[in-house]
């Protein structure tokens, strides 16, 4: 495994009292990459993400980013280390602002006022959408529009590492098309990005190279262009038999 990797897990064990989440898994994400896994419900996925974010403790194992041993570190301190999330179900803050939830994402951030404004600029240019909502109210917006704001709210953070779990659950085809092409621009913009999606031919499209996670376990990598056309996963989870 290269020595450069920006995230690097090894052996890592997640259990859920004495049912194993997370069986024994290794993976890295190099700089610049967007690393897909992909799975069933069930598989373990969200779990695996909220270990990386510090969300779930790990059991045994380790998780390795820029180098240091971030494996006993609360979530907190990861975030200033350039780990964010956009989680599953979006989870914004209803009753503020599209405005303040954007704000709230640069909470730790010391570079002052100028370059938050900045940073909010930039999301409603990747994301008009928000812009024309930044005074409503989060919770009163649409799944999709949620999700936009998941995404931008992980940003305001400038992570080094963007973790994205399931960004297309429970939203309509053209709005997952509008959510991957974001994706693309984040990844031509050099933004490292771990990805957890059900929808994997999408997400296969996009991936540099993925994982198939599957009862805890990884049972196959490779470049997302290879397992898009590998038999095993295009019967289970492309739809083709």
């Amino acid at each position: 495994m290269a020595d450069g990797s920006l995230l690097r897990i090894e052996n890592l064990e997640v259990h859920y009292g004495a049912i194993e989440a997370i069986k024994g898994v290794s993976l890295h994400v190099e700089p610049g990459e967007v690393v897909t896994i992909i799975g069933g419900n069930g598989a373990g996925k969200s779990t695996l993400m909220k270990t990386i974010s510090g969300l779930e403790p790990a059991a045994s194992g380790r998780v390795v980013f820029c180098g240091q041993d971030i494996t006993r570190m609360a979530g907190h301190l990861r975030v200033p280390l350039g780990i964010a999330q956009s989680p599953e179900g979006r989870q914004v803050f209803p009753d503020q602002t599209v405005r303040d939830n954007l704000m709230l994402g640069a909470h730790h951030r010391k570079d002052g006022a100028q370059a938050i404004a900045a940073d909010i600029a930039a999301q409603f240019a990747t994301f008009p959408r928000l812009r024309e909502r930044q005074d409503q109210m989060a919770g009163t917006m649409s799944g999709g529009e949620q999700q936009m704001l998941a995404i931008a709210r992980a940003l305001m953070s400038r992570p080094r590492l963007l973790l994205l779990d399931e960004p297309s659950l429970g939203l309509a085809p053209l709005i997952v098309k509008e959510i991957f092409g974001v994706i693309r621009q984040l990844k031509a913009s050099g933004v490292t990005i771990l990805l957890v999606e059900q929808m994997a031919n999408q997400a296969l499209a996009v991936a540099d190279r993925a994982y198939v996670l599957e009862t805890g376990r990884i049972t196959l990598q490779g470049k997302g262009s290879e397992l898009r056309r590998d038999p095993k996963v295009r019967a289970a989870y492309l739809g083709e038999h």
